[in-house]
């Protein structure tokens, strides 16, 4: 197997922690990087397993997605309540993007699943994801990598 990795850092926004006992339930941001691990078993013509200057869907995702967003979880009690004051101002206040789980960790598995479906429509399956790792502010990271099934 071949594998490379390309990270796309200092992407600013903003989630809000309900569920937490302490100052992360407040509404807070990061400069967060993400690290993408690609793998594959036969390179292409040029002889990579993804070629960088092909992963403009990648950006373009993370740029519509979570570039200045405010991400929530599913689950937060005052989403709607949120998303009610964001609307009834032209949606001018924060660009919202929800998610089951807005940890770290929680982001790490979302990104995988989103950013593989864009690379396997990429390389019709000959590129894969193996991991994404997830930076916030160069202090704390997680990563998600789904079980081998054997």
């Amino acid at each position: 197997m071949y594998t490379c990795k390309k990270t796309y850092s200092d992407i600013p926004f903003a989630h809000r922690q309900h569920l937490h006992e302490g100052h992360c339930a407040f509404i807070h941001g990061h400069n967060w990087s993400f690290t993408f691990t690609f793998g594959c078993h036969e390179l292409d013509e040029c002889g990579f397993v993804v070629d960088f200057g092909k992963l403009k869907p990648v950006r373009d995702w993370i740029d519509e997605n979570l570039d200045h967003a405010c991400v929530f979880n599913e689950g937060d009690p005052l989403l709607e309540t949120f998303e009610t004051f964001n609307s009834q101002n032209d949606g001018k206040i924060f660009k919202a993007y929800v998610v089951d789980c807005c940890s770290s960790e929680g982001l790490a598995k979302h990104l995988f699943e989103k950013i593989n479906t864009i690379l396997s429509e990429m390389t019709s399956g000959r590129a894969y994801l193996i991991a994404v790792e997830v930076i916030e502010d160069q202090k704390n990271s997680a990563t998600y990598q789904p079980a081998i099934s054997r």
